[in-house]
Parts: C-alpha cells; sequence; structure tokens
C-alpha cells in the first residue's frame, strides 16, 4: 500500500512517502479502514521532531497520522459491532497517512457529512470537549479561550456557546470577524491581553482554556484572582508545555474510550446537521504530506489540512 513513512526524528524531510509497504491485518478484536481521507494536526509534526514522546511514545519505522475517516474493509475475529463497508471516522493505531490501518476508537460517519469534514472532527472534538470538562465550564458562566480561531480552539467556541456559555476568543484580528460568526466576542493577541480580556468580560471569567500556549498561563491565573487566589483547576492548556511551572493542567491524554466514542458521535450528527463546523483550509494528495505538515508547522493555516491517499 501507500504511506508516508519516517525512520528517525527531524524536519519534514525525514517524512518519506513509500509504496509497497505492508498492508496491516487486523486482530483479534481490531478492524481495518480503507482510509478516505486524513485530518492533519500539529502533534503529528510535534511527534516527528521527538517532542512528545512522553504522551506518544514511537516505535520506528513511523507511519504519522491520528485521525482518519473511511470504510470498514476487514474485521478481526471477534468484532460483532461493525461490519465491512461501514463508514467510520476516529483514531488509527497503525498511522493514519496511509491507504489502510487499523482503527482504534470509530464511530459511525452519518451519510450527509463529507469525508474530509469528517477526518477533520476527531481530534478537535475530543479535545475541545475533554478541555470544557476538565476545566468545569458550564451554563451561565464566561470563558477565555486563548487561540479561539484555531480548529480546536473554534470547536470549543461552538461547544461552549452551544451550552450557555460566554465565550472571550483571542486571536488575530483578521480572524475576529469569524469568531463573532461563531458566538464569540473576539480580543486581539498581544501586550494588554489581560485587560482587553476584562473589558470584554467586565463581570470577570470563571475559565481559562489555553489552545495556543506562547506564555498566556501567567495571564489566565491573573484573569481568575492572581497567583495565591486563582482556582488553577479552572485553568488547563493543550500548547504550553511548561504548565506544570505554574501548578495548571496540561491536557495531552484521552479519557474514556466508550465516553469519547459517544462524544465523536454526538460531534459527527452536530456536524451533519451543520451545528458544528471545522474549517477547511485545503485538502492535499498524501504524498505531500511533507509539504502539509511544513505549513501546518508555519502557523499561517487558516482551518483544518487534510490529505487524501
Amino acid at each position: 500500500m501507500e504511506a508516508i513513512v519516517y525512520e528517525e526524528f527531524g524536519g519534514p524531510e525525514v517524512l518519506r512517502h513509500a509504496t509497497g509497504v505492508a498492508v496491516p491485518e487486523p486482530g483479534p478484536g481490531e478492524v481495518r479502514v480503507k482510509i478516505a481521507a486524513v485530518g492533519l494536526n500539529p502533534v503529528d509534526w510535534k511527534r516527528r521532531y521527538g517532542w512528545v514522546e512522553a504522551f506518544y511514545p514511537t516505535t520506528f519505522p513511523a507511519v504519522p497520522g491520528l485521525e482518519f475517516a473511511g470504510t470498514v474493509d476487514a474485521l478481526g475475529e471477534g468484532v460483532t459491532d461493525l461490519a465491512v463497508g461501514d463508514e467510520v471516522l476516529g483514531w488509527t493505531k497503525t498511522g493514519a497517512y496511509a491507504e489502510y490501518a487499523i482503527a482504534g476508537t470509530v464511530a459511525p460517519k452519518p451519510a450527509g457529512l463529507s469525508w474530509e469534514a469528517a477526518a477533520s472532527l476527531p481530534v478537535a472534538g475530543e479535545t475541545a470537549q475533554r478541555v470544557l470538562d476538565l476545566i468545569g465550564a458550564r451554563e451561565g458562566e464566561t470563558l477565555f479561550l486563548h487561540g479561539a480561531a484555531g480548529v480546536v480552539g473554534s470547536v470549543a467556541v461552538q461547544l461552549a456557546v452551544a451550552a450557555g456559555i460566554t465565550v472571550v476568543g483571542s486571536a488575530s484580528e483578521s480572524n475576529h470577524a469569524y469568531l463573532r460568526e461563531l458566538g464569540a466576542i473576539p480580543v486581539a493577541y498581544g501586550d494588554g491581553l489581560a485587560d482587553r480580556v476584562r473589558a470584554a468580560a467586565p463581570d470577570g471569567v470563571d475559565a481559562v482554556f489555553d489552545a495556543a500556549g506562547h506564555g498566556v498561563l501567567p495571564v489566565a491565573i491573573e484573569l481568575l484572582g492572581g497567583e495565591g487566589t486563582a482556582d488553577k483547576n479552572r485553568i488547563a492548556t493543550i500548547a504550553a508545555t511548561d504548565a506544570e511551572e505554574f501548578g495548571i493542567t496540561f491536557s495531552g491524554v484521552s479519557g474514556d474510550p466508550d465516553d469519547v466514542r459517544r462524544g465523536l458521535a454526538a460531534h459527527a450528527r452536530l456536524a451533519a446537521e451543520g451545528a458544528l463546523v471545522v474549517r477547511l483550509a485545503d485538502t492535499l494528495p498524501l504524498k505531500e504530506a511533507a509539504r502539509a505538515q511544513e505549513s501546518s508547522e508555519s502557523g499561517h493555516v487558516r482551518g483544518k489540512l487534510v490529505l487524501i491517499p
């Protein structure tokens, strides 16, 4: 089969487009999927550099990619809840940048949802919901979401707004109109961020979700009352690797598989109904994975990058 492979940590140049790669065989309780679309995530190139081994240990040769949409192609022994031909979305155990992969946690793909949209949902939806639950964001509260226009951030905005939460979201000014469309109150990045958030939320902020990093954790603590007063259980980050130094949770691991599966199915239904949208930046052929990762790493991509085998 066709796949993207790398055999050492490094830059985009370590990614190799290979043909003749062995097709994986499903073991007991597993299913194999024929990949229709792959969602590219920043963690893909962070893993390529070897930066997140504590969360995602690598065995070489490695195939990148966590999330996919595709069709069940083969069943392992004992599988009764899926059938060959079922259209699904979810995570792979063997790497998504390939024609075929062994599926991990999956949910049904609604008929009205495109392959590209389906492949864009698993990581962003699960991460957004996990962090919102972790910080206890609830109806009637005000959330500050740093990096609100990114893929995870924009999904979190939509889920929070739908739950009756007021969202103040930081983003570059070019994305402010987009955030207003999603129902958030936009504020600009940079010096004076805390003051701008306070102006947007004069009654205060109840929780903080950091989806972008870039040294925002001291601002988060300040917004919740300052060091010694702030309830740090109501702050979480998916981007600041120095979170432990501030006593703040870095959330990087998925929760209970059954909860994840139910959440994914719910998000897929919302997406099929048009109630949850992931902005698509570009669709590229799988063989251009190195260029796609390089674009993601540049930080200038507005929306989701999707690869097609």
